[in-house]
């Protein structure tokens, strides 16, 4: 297996809700982005941003398609337009099928590249932010966010700058608000949260 798939695996399946539209263009091949929904045991949805070739692209309306599957890896850039997030996280599709039920794993092998933050959340659980620098071809890294909790929260926050962790977990979204200039603005974040931590 490619060393570097293996360290950065996104295996999702959902449904489309709106048609992929334009994105970006990079050596010469056009990218189309769409969202992809998915349900948790909770039965809370999320929403995860879809990267994809145009020339994987089916002809068919991928809203009407029912479940979708998507293979890829996890992806971060940072947007300097000053709109919307800094850190935007997506799912670069390698392999696109059809059918299956709800799924949402995230497989990541990195580097913690700053100090572990442990908190506890109003409700009184203890949650650990973890950005994790995933290696990707070319010398490149992806910075993904990653949280913990509980006992695992507590032993994520003893890892120094540099550690090597293996990271299984999901990719999630949640809503938030941010203040600019009084003014209030609707924002998405997106995050791994951890099922297993693994020191290497």
């Amino acid at each position: 297996m490619d060393e570097i798939f293996a360290a950065n695996r996104a295996e999702l399946c959902g449904v489309v809700t709106a048609p992929p539209r334009y994105s970006h263009e990079s050596r010469g091949i056009r990218f189309y982005t769409f969202p992809l929904q998915t349900r948790r045991l909770s039965g809370t949805a999320d929403t995860l941003n879809i990267v994809i070739r145009q020339s994987m692209l089916p002809a068919e309306d991928l809203t009407q398609a029912g479940p979708v599957r998507v293979t890829g890896q996890l992806r971060s850039f940072n947007n300097k337009s000053g709109v919307g997030n800094r850190l935007v996280l997506t799912v670069y599709a390698m392999e696109l099928a059809y059918g299956g039920v709800d799924d949402d794993r995230i497989l990541l092998t990195g580097a913690v590249c700053k100090d572990p933050v442990l908190r506890v959340t109003p409700m009184g659980r203890e949650i650990c932010d973890l950005i994790l620098a995933v290696p990707r071809r070319y010398r490149r890294s992806d910075y993904i966010p990653v949280i913990a909790w509980g006992q695992q929260a507590r032993q994520a926050a003893e890892a120094p700058v540099g550690a090597q962790l293996s990271v299984r977990g999901r990719l999630q979204s949640r809503a938030y608000t941010k203040v600019i200039d009084g003014e209030s603005f609707q924002r998405q974040a997106f995050e791994v949260s951890a099922a297993d931590i693994v020191f290497l």
